[in-house]
């Protein structure tokens, strides 16, 4: 069944068409205003040949990308990864229960990007990293890019950090958890203002659209995690 965007255009196209032999017929005489009618009906597109036309454009659309768009979308496969990581450790950490929530939220919505910039990249006919996770090891295949390339991103955790954190319990661990989530958030926000600023980028549709929901959610989940920090943080005092 024809999505309701394809459906739009698919109609668009074909009232446009319809309207353009209106406009023709009514400069003609009654008697070849019949004839030529019968003739358009005939030249006129059939479903099949607009939705050609339809998938056309999509295809189209989809070489209007850069190599600014790749490397964001390849390095934020990896920086997706690595929360993922670290929100695994919430539940056997003894993390509380507003701190487990934010980590399966986490796992849920950057799993789900994750699957989204793979299947950008593959229908660009761009290399598409494989995610492998061991434990605290994070491996990505399938890029040709050296592991300490997306260590070295903005944001990330060293390992000694992610060491440090996985060994952390309780309200400890509460505490690390933010402090270093937000850390990790801010890094995913320069990423993208990086892609935004950088010419002749995020004019492709779904880049746009990916980066900016990321940029959106990331930084609404920093100030959660702020408010969070600060009443860990005023609790210790007291």
């Amino acid at each position: 069944m024809p999505s309701a965007k394809k459906t739009l255009l698919i109609n668009a196209l074909l009232v446009t068409t319809l309207i353009f032999s209106a406009c023709s017929s009514s400069k003609t005489t009654s008697s070849s205003n019949s004839e030529n009618a019968s003739e358009q009906r005939n030249n006129q597109p059939s479903i099949a040949e607009l939705e050609e036309i339809y998938w056309a454009r999509i295809d189209s659309s989809k070489m209007n990308f850069t190599e600014a768009d790749v490397k964001f979308m390849t390095g934020m496969i990896g920086h997706h990864a690595q929360a993922l990581i670290m929100s695994g450790l919430a539940p056997e950490n003894g993390a509380s229960p507003q701190v487990q929530t934010l980590a399966a939220r986490i796992i849920n919505a950057q799993k789900d990007e994750i699957a989204s910039m793979q299947t950008w990249l593959r229908d660009r006919d761009q290399p598409v990293p494989e995610v492998h996770i061991d434990g605290l090891n994070l491996m990505i295949h399938g890029t040709g890019m050296d592991h300490s390339n997306h260590m070295n991103m903005a944001g990330m955790l060293s390992q000694e950090q992610l060491v440090e954190l996985s060994e952390a319990k309780g309200k400890e661990f509460d505490r690390l958890f933010l402090t270093y989530m937000i850390q990790h958030h801010q890094g995913a926000v320069t990423m993208v203002k990086t892609l935004i600023s950088t010419d002749g980028a995020a004019q492709d549709e779904q880049a746009f659209r990916l980066s900016t929901d990321i940029n959106v959610d990331q930084i609404t989940e920093i100030e959660r995690m702020k408010l969070m920090l600060s009443k860990i943080e005023s609790e210790s005092k007291d």
